[in-house]
């Protein structure tokens, strides 16, 4: 299963967001709240921190069966339940119609499978890899040869993307040091606290810059690629809401209304 009209659809975002999304003031660095704005190598990015025990989430279709495509949407339908979104930002890659081009969990139900299929495309720049959250609330990122092969009860949450950014602390070993490929990236990590780390790159960046940045300034032993281009951020405490086309997978931060 290729992602053969995706690209079509994140041009058309490129050219309404990057005028947009990176025009949100990052002056906000000491904004109290799980993200902040920081610059490292004359790169600007969002970096968002939350602790393994909180109530991380994917989401994708709403109660009629229809995708979310927005943040609002999300929030909408959270305060039905009096909840909120803390954070989010767009979590994987899909087709037109919004479906996952990889494995999809959302409460346990599988949405879509593990795609190992061969192909052109970041999706398919090998080794790639899942986010999710096993069954017992503990977020985790491999690689996805190393995710079917774990011997657990299926996870409450799962989204595959790729490539993987950090493998094992090395680099994907794809990435070159000299490339001149530059775009705006999102991707998760988690430390070996257990911390999950998101971040937005404001900034276009490498693959190999965005990979660094989360081996050697986040510390993170694994990290995953979710895009680029389309990348949204909903962050409240730094007056973002990223606007956009519709989008695919989503992951967010949930917490009870105040």
């Amino acid at each position: 299963m290729k992602p053969v009209k995706k690209l079509a659809v994140h041009s058309l975002v490129a050219l309404f967001i990057v005028g947009c999304a990176t025009a949100q003031p990052i002056e906000a660095a000491n904004v109290s709240g799980p993200c902040k704005s920081e610059t490292v190598n004359d790169a600007d990015y969002v970096v968002c921190r939350f602790a393994g025990d909180v109530d991380i989430r994917l989401f994708l279709n709403n109660a009629a069966g229809e995708p979310y495509k927005h943040f609002n949407w999300v929030n909408d339908a959270l305060a039905e339940d009096g909840k909120r979104l803390v954070f989010a930002m767009n979590a994987g890659m899909y087709h037109e119609d919004r479906s996952p081009v990889g494995l999809f969990i959302e409460v346990g139900e599988a949405i879509s499978h593990t795609n190992n299929n061969d192909g052109p495309g970041n999706f398919h720049l090998k080794p790639n890899g899942v986010f999710f959250v096993s069954a017992g609330g503990q977020p985790q990122v491999v690689a996805t040869e190393v995710f079917v092969q774990i011997k657990q009860a299926p996870p409450k949450y799962a989204t595959q993307s790729g490539p993987m950014l950090v493998i094992d602390g090395e680099l994907h070993p794809k990435f070159l040091a000299d490339s001149t490929s530059r775009k705006r990236r999102n991707g998760v990590g988690v430390d070996e606290s257990g911390d999950v780390w998101f971040v937005l790159a404001d900034t276009p960046v490498t693959f190999h810059e965005f990979g660094s940045y989360f081996r050697d300034v986040l510390k993170t032993p694994n990290a995953l690629y979710l895009d680029g281009t389309i990348s949204r951020l909903y962050a409240p405490e730094l007056e973002r809401n990223d606007p956009g086309l519709a989008m695919g997978p989503i992951v967010g931060v949930v917490a009870q209304q105040n």
